[in-house]
């Protein structure tokens, strides 16, 4: 991917959001509670009944969840010895990463699709692959990726040369 690189020993996510991320989602248990959110569980005992975890696990990660603002945490009006657990935007925007882990796994893990299969809800086809896209839309695999200091990107548009002299070639907009 080119001669740059990313700093590797960036743990405190100063140059790089990987770590933060890493930070708030914790383990295997988070991942957990988060696939048994997007499946519509929403308090402390459907989870521990659902995931067979223990309590003290559950209540770790649901805390940790709701501290990096991935989960919010209501007490409800009806009964406040009650509560609610609800996926906020920055918990909901997390999917594509649940389901490309999902899908390597099937992959690479299971060898086989799971099931059920996520669709689409307006013609109920199974969903396709998450790839890595460019801005124009087309799908990039990992030999075609390169580093790039964010002040030397130029404005879109603009040719931009390659490390072979050539210019790269720019989409129509």
């Amino acid at each position: 991917m080119g001669k740059l690189r990313e700093v590797l020993n960036d743990m405190d996510g100063g140059n790089c959001a990987l770590p933060l991320a890493l930070e708030a989602m914790g383990e295997r248990w988070s991942f957990m509670i988060l696939r048994a959110a997007f499946n519509g569980v929403h308090h402390f005992e459907e989870f521990q009944q659902e995931l067979n975890i223990a309590r003290n696990i559950l209540s770790n990660r649901l805390s940790r969840l709701v501290d990096h603002g991935i989960m919010a945490r209501e007490v409800m009006t009806e009964d406040r010895r009650k509560v609610r657990y609800q996926l906020t935007q920055k918990g909901i925007e997390l999917l594509p990463a649940m389901i490309a882990l999902r899908q390597w796994g099937e992959k690479w893990g299971a060898g086989v699709p799971s099931t059920p299969v996520l669709v689409d809800a307006r013609d109920e086809q199974p969903i396709g692959p998450v790839t890595l896209t460019a801005h124009d839309g087309r799908v990039i695999g990992y030999k075609e990726l390169l580093w790039k200091h964010r002040a030397e990107l130029q404005p879109l548009g603009q040719a931009r040369a390659r490390a072979d002299g050539a210019l790269a070639p720019v989409a129509a907009e």
